[in-house]
């Protein structure tokens, strides 16, 4: 059974600023601006100052689901001008002690469990990755971006063919915010 309309409505905050032009989202605020185009959604999107309306017309399951999907973009692009994101990272070793460096968009694991070559991990998007001797800090307005690169940095250093009760040295995500310090 189709209803006849799913619609979801954002309340934007203060000092916050959201334009659409058909299904492309430009959000602006304190710290930044963030685009996103959803023009491959079959939904609709409409701003007028203070509110953005999203909806379907006479949806299917997968339009419905998507209503909320979209939702709750548009409310992490908000929170991302707003604040900001960020995720903290431990580095733990045992035996050979990891160094991590950050070299223009790539961080450099050197001597993770005694190897010779650094691994590298890329970094996505307009994020920064500051190093403070044992944590990893990774900041940005995009939450997407920030979190792929902390699990990229968090799968770079995973053990394989090794049992992970007794390995346990690796970079792990600790900690998630929203806002940046």
């Amino acid at each position: 059974m189709r209803l006849p309309e799913i619609s979801k409505i954002i309340q934007v905050p203060d000092g916050v600023e959201v334009n659409t032009e058909g299904r492309k989202v430009t959000v602006k605020g304190a710290k930044g601006t963030l685009n996103r185009d959803f023009s491959h959604v079959p939904i609709s999107i409409y701003s007028n100052g203070k509110t953005v309306r999203v909806w379907a017309e006479w949806p299917r399951k997968k339009e419905a689901s998507l209503v909320g999907t979209i939702y709750s973009h548009i409310q992490n692009m908000i929170t991302g001008v707003e604040k900001g994101f960020s995720y903290k990272l431990k580095i733990v070793f045992s035996h050979f002690p990891i160094s991590v460096k950050v070299q223009d968009k790539t961080v450099m694991i050197e001597n993770f469990t005694g190897e010779r070559r650094a691994r590298r991990v890329k970094i996505i998007g307009d994020v920064t990755v500051k190093v403070q001797s044992e944590d990893v800090l990774v900041e940005g307005l995009n939450l997407e971006d920030v979190s792929q690169t902390a699990a990229n940095i968090e799968q770079a250093t995973k053990v394989k063919k090794k049992d992970p009760r007794v390995f346990l040295d690796g970079i792990y995500v600790y900690e998630r915010n929203e806002g940046m310090e």
